[in-house]
């Protein structure tokens, strides 16, 4: 068991949630472009989150990642538990110090929906494709490029965020949607945000080892 490790990833989950989900307020405060504000903030949040705890625990902060790590072999399965306890604990810990510093009616704003227009087989559905695309990049990057990785993944969840959340809130990540949506009382659609990362997390797993088997 490595604690600091855990830490880490609580400390990770959280800077991302509470960075990332404040953009969003700041937003609507603000009257900002929030298609420009809200991906940037989680990209830069991610930047500073793998800059600050990275490399104490590979910087993961999403349960997604972790999963695909474990599928990977990069991480005892032992630590993949601890990891998504962890993350799942700093998004919620994220949420909370939102909470207090605003109302529950603005971290229920906060949380991951997709409009009325979307189906909720259609907001799966993009979370799957946008979650793998993600993992293969992880996985990819951290692999054969591990000195670009922090930027290159950071980058890559600013593009789906522009590319996701006019349709499914571009959530890719189980605890970034389980805080806010615990702590803002309102659990409706949660069920696409717990399972289709997971399930584009393996798909994008499965896609990085036909293509590393390809390259040997």
């Amino acid at each position: 068991m490595n604690a600091s490790k855990y830490l880490a990833e609580l400390l990770g989950t959280f800077l991302l949630v509470f960075v990332g989900t404040m953009t969003i307020v700041a937003a609507g405060v603000m009257n900002a472009p929030f298609l420009v504000v809200v991906p940037l903030g989680f990209g830069f949040a991610l930047l500073a989150a793998i800059f600050a705890v990275g490399d104490i625990s590979g910087g993961h902060f999403n349960p997604a990642v972790t999963l695909a790590a474990a599928l990977d072999r990069r991480l005892p399965l032992v630590d993949a538990v601890a990891y998504v306890v962890a993350q799942v604990v700093g998004a919620i810990g994220a949420s909370a110090v939102v909470l207090v510093l605003t109302s529950q009616d603005v971290v229920r704003s906060t949380r991951n929906a997709h409009p009325a227009a979307v189906s909720d087989l259609q907001a799966f559905a993009l979370e799957v494709i946008l979650t793998a695309l993600l993992l293969l990049v992880i996985l990819t990057v951290t692999k054969r490029d591990p000195g670009h990785a922090p930027i290159a993944i950071p980058l890559t969840l600013v593009v789906i965020h522009l590319a996701g959340i006019p349709y499914s809130g571009a959530s890719v990540n189980p605890a970034r949607s389980l805080g806010p949506a615990l702590v803002g009382g309102d659990l409706s659609q949660i069920w696409i945000y717990l399972t289709a990362p997971f399930l584009g997390g393996v798909i994008g797993w499965v896609f990085y080892r036909v293509f590393e088997r390809d390259l040997i």
